[in-house]
């Protein structure tokens, strides 16, 4: 799908955000997004249109507050109120320096400049590469992409429903174009987060399109 006006030319000011394409997301692992890895092939050629290639990692230490097992009484998916707001409760998952957290094998990103590790602190969950979900506590992003001059995210990884719709409404929060690259993405779909993510980036101003689209 493409949005008519949107400027589909790659430059030096654009950057390829790959969102967490890790072993954990994809299919046999802990929190798996249905056809997770089939957009791995697809990233790969995406990254070869851009000069500027980052990345970002989810990186959970053990007990994570955001794991279901941090909770006794609760079970994956279902949701507990945070010190800022409702928290879904995942699978543990990407824990740091397990196999889970290690980006998938045939992901080939050899020029990548950047490795943006998130949901490190244990009692916040991070979903955006911009900001943790208490929507305070920022990784550094932002600066990141002005003190190098970008001026628009393209997007791509997993999930779209999450991590992806986070991180596109932020790049606009902050000031940046974004992009987000529809079939090098797969989503969740947790009881319609697809829907409403897709309705939340596009009331922000971001636009949608196929890797076609961008000549890859």
């Amino acid at each position: 799908m493409l949005n008519g006006d949107l400027d589909l030319t790659i430059n030096d000011q654009d950057a390829l955000l790959v969102v967490d394409l890790q072993n954990d997301f994809c299919p046999g692992g802990a929190l798996a997004v249905p056809e997770g890895d089939a957009v791995v092939p697809l990233v790969n050629r995406l990254a070869q249109a851009f000069d500027n290639v980052l990345m970002t990692q989810d990186w959970h230490p053990p007990g994570h507050g955001s794991f279901a097992s941090s909770h006794p009484d609760k079970a994956p998916f279902e949701t507990v109120e945070a010190s800022y707001g409702t928290q879904v409760l995942w699978p543990d998952h990407c824990v740091q320096g397990t196999e889970g957290a290690d980006f998938h094998a045939d992901l080939e990103l050899p020029g990548a400049q950047l490795v943006l590790r998130k949901g490190f602190r244990k009692q916040v969950d991070s979903y955006s590469a911009f900001y943790e979900n208490d929507r305070k506590t920022p990784t550094g992003l932002t600066g990141y992409l002005r003190s190098r001059g970008f001026k628009r995210l393209v997007l791509a990884g997993l999930a779209t429903d999450f991590c992806v719709h986070y991180s596109a409404v932020d790049a606009r929060r902050e000031g940046f174009a974004a992009l987000v690259v529809e079939d090098a993405c797969r989503a969740i779909d947790l009881d319609g987060s697809l829907a409403a993510a897709r309705q939340a980036m596009t009331e922000a101003g971001v636009g949608f399109v196929d890797a076609a689209a961008l000549g890859v």
